[in-house]
């Protein structure tokens, strides 16, 4: 079901285009909402998984008010996906994420979702020119196959690959931990925090990429 492109609510009555962007994105749980779908298109329910704070009634006025935008488009199948619009907003999320990097306060204890775990990635990879990796990383219902080709960025899918030079496993949380803290994957498999299979040395080398800062 597609409903026809709505003009943005006025909250900043300004000519300004960053008004303009917010006007558009600035309600809260919007550029969460575009964060979940960028992988993958998902159902309501899906979406509601990865932002376990939103109401289901907040939830339904987010994606209207996107739909009506022109950023999100909702299928007869019952899915919703981005537009090019909202995949556009991909360089936004990786930029709030190495900008809050950079700011004290944030706790990796809170939930972290599955998309929220990989788009990070993109965005804190450290320099990995010449590295090549194919990675898969399954938490829950969701798994994702991330490539590294040699030219230093990192390409994230939903979706598996029987080729992958490895496998980690677990919550959006625990595998955060094995990408971002000090503790070595075989350690971290061994207390069963995560699951690896595969090429342990590679998986290493390839978390070692990462720095949150």
């Amino acid at each position: 079901m597609n409903e026809a492109r709505q003009p943005p609510r006025i909250r900043y009555d300004e000519g300004c285009l960053a008004a303009h962007a917010l006007n558009i994105m600035g309600d809260r749980w919007a550029l969460l909402i575009v964060r979940e779908l960028m992988l993958a298109p998902k159902r309501f329910q899906m979406i509601r998984h990865g932002l376990p704070g939103v109401t289901a009634a907040v939830l339904t006025q987010r994606l209207t008010q996107l739909i009506g935008a022109g950023v999100v488009t909702h299928s007869e199948a019952g899915l919703y996906d981005l537009t090019p619009s909202g995949r556009g907003l991909l360089p936004v999320l990786q930029a709030m994420c190495r900008w809050g990097a950079l700011h004290p306060g944030h706790d990796p204890r809170r939930f972290i979702s599955p998309t929220a775990l990989i788009l990070s990635m993109t965005a804190m990879i450290g320099p990995a020119e010449g590295h090549r990796a194919t990675a898969v990383m399954q938490m829950g219902r969701e798994s994702f196959v991330l490539r590294l080709s040699g030219d230093g960025i990192l390409r994230p899918g939903a979706g598996m690959d029987p080729g992958a030079d490895f496998v980690l496993s677990g919550s959006g949380n625990s595998l955060a931990r094995a990408v971002y803290g000090p503790v070595p994957l075989a350690r971290l498999a061994g207390d069963d925090l995560i699951g690896l299979s595969g090429d342990a040395r590679a998986a290493q080398d390839f978390v070692d990429l990462f720095r949150l800062r």
